[in-house]
């Protein structure tokens, strides 16, 4: 398996969301290869937790913050530049899922300041940091499956992922002649605190760990891959190319939208996935 020269010993890797999950569970891949961590969340208290469990041995500074607040950024920049210089790895992981109506736009602001300006927040303050560098450089954004195949029931969550993946899309685009990649995380079902791992003692057979989602981030960024598309043990990679495919068809071929939830669509749905 190829390597991305990111993952390297004395490297600086900053992680948004890195608290719990998946992305802890990339805190410990760097770990692995002797990195620095910088980890962010915005409990402090759970940081704690996370830092212990990674043990001693190589510098780890943790930082409560919330992902969605400018000022926050620019505080933390000048907080991780003192204690490590640079970055060389930075992961805008933080997110949150909520539930609402159309009329509760408290619901909207909420998802939306976190998981899409969490993340240009973070571009915004750190991308100067990261291309500075002198040696590869890479930057991981999460998204979702539901920001790109856009399932119905929480339209203020995939609007917000569909937003980021758009936003990943550009800076790869934009820095596409530059040392530093950029991959989009998509993970399938991953039994975090997210999806349910917080009040599920025991994993679902059908979901992955964060820390499988971990290893295929890795196997991919050294692939150069942009769209990191996680299956798990319910959907093959198969699977999720044709729901892509069948979503951009909506447009295509002039169907509803959510077409694949409709009932009118149910058998050309079923004979489109067998195929």
């Amino acid at each position: 398996m190829s390597l991305h020269p990111v993952f390297k010993a004395g490297n600086v890797a900053l992680i948004t969301g890195a608290a719990s999950g998946i992305g802890l569970a990339v805190a410990k891949l760097c770990r692995s290869y002797g990195m620095k961590l910088a980890l962010v969340d915005i409990s402090a208290e759970s940081l704690s937790k996370a830092k212990d469990s990674l043990g001693s041995g190589v510098l780890t500074e943790t930082y409560a913050r919330d992902a969605s607040k400018l000022d926050r950024w620019q505080d933390l920049k000048s907080s991780v530049e003192q204690s490590f210089g640079g970055v060389d790895f930075l992961m805008l992981n933080a997110g949150i899922g909520l539930k609402g109506g159309w009329e509760d736009t408290d619901y909207f602001h909420k998802i939306i300041d976190t998981n899409l300006f969490g993340v240009l927040n973070g571009i915004a303050t750190f991308l100067p940091t990261v291309r500075q560098q002198e040696h590869p450089t890479s930057i991981v954004i999460t998204g979702s499956k539901q920001g790109i195949t856009n399932p119905p029931g929480n339209p203020a969550y995939n609007a917000s992922k569909s937003a980021v993946k758009t936003l990943a899309e550009h800076l790869s685009y934009d820095l596409r002649s530059s040392s530093t990649s950029v991959h989009l995380l998509v993970p399938g079902w991953t039994f975090t605190g997210m999806t349910g791992g917080a009040m599920v003692k025991d994993k679902p057979a059908g979901a992955w760990t964060p820390e499988q989602v971990a290893k295929h981030l890795e196997k991919k960024m050294g692939e150069n891959i942009f769209y990191i598309i996680c299956p798990d043990n319910d959907v093959t990679t198969e699977m999720d190319k044709k729901r892509i495919l069948w979503n951009a068809e909506d447009i295509a071929n002039e169907r509803p939208p959510l077409s694949r939830w409709r009932e009118e669509y149910r058998t050309e749905l079923e004979e489109w996935m067998a195929k």
